[in-house]
């Protein structure tokens, strides 16, 4: 029999994808209110891999990348799309936007093994968390760099992209190691 053990805490990460610079000043005010200081943030990504978000969300999108500071338990990571999909919701209410998404708030979180996505969203490479939230294992760490799969977007699949990831995955080593040496 394998012996139980707690997982490590992981990094929250959210993208945010909007055309509108005002959204994700917003998203990013809301989510610090509920999720804390933010570690790190990427630069704002031209979004151009797929014109999927187009008829909800308008045109010329652009994407941010957003790591917290606190650590969390990864367990916890349904209810924190949950939040995202409310905030969603707020912000269209009351923001005076035409489109129907005007943000989109994507959370997920960083181990040292891998990137892993929550959606709404059932696949067959998808797991059920819980209250219809699924998770996807989106890259892999192995050889020193990020891997994708056959579902990985291929937004994801980019070397700036991934070098923001590269970012959060050592943050996330060395708040451990601090953890550890503050808690021996």
């Amino acid at each position: 029999m394998g012996k139980i053990e707690q997982p490590k805490p992981v990094l929250l990460i959210a993208a945010v994808t909007s055309r509108y610079q005002e959204a994700l000043d917003w998203t990013i005010e809301q989510s610090q209110i509920f999720w804390g200081p933010i570690a790190l943030k990427s630069p704002v990504f031209d979004f151009t891999e797929t014109g999927f978000y187009t008829q909800s969300m308008g045109a010329g999108l652009r994407k941010q990348f957003l790591a917290y500071e606190p650590l969390i338990d990864s367990s916890d990571i349904a209810s924190t799309k949950l939040r995202s999909n409310e905030w969603e919701s707020a912000y269209r209410s009351y923001a005076d936007h035409p489109e129907q998404r005007p943000v989109n708030i994507d959370p997920g979180y960083i181990t040292e093994a891998k990137l892993v996505l929550v959606t709404t969203k059932d696949r067959d490479h998808r797991v059920y968390l819980q209250q219809g939230i699924y998770a996807e294992v989106t890259l892999f760490y192995r050889s020193k760099q990020w891997q994708h799969s056959r579902w990985t977007y291929p937004d994801y699949q980019r070397e700036d992209f991934q070098e923001f990831f590269t970012q959060c995955r050592l943050h996330l080593r060395q708040a451990i190691r601090d953890e550890r040496a503050r808690h021996p």
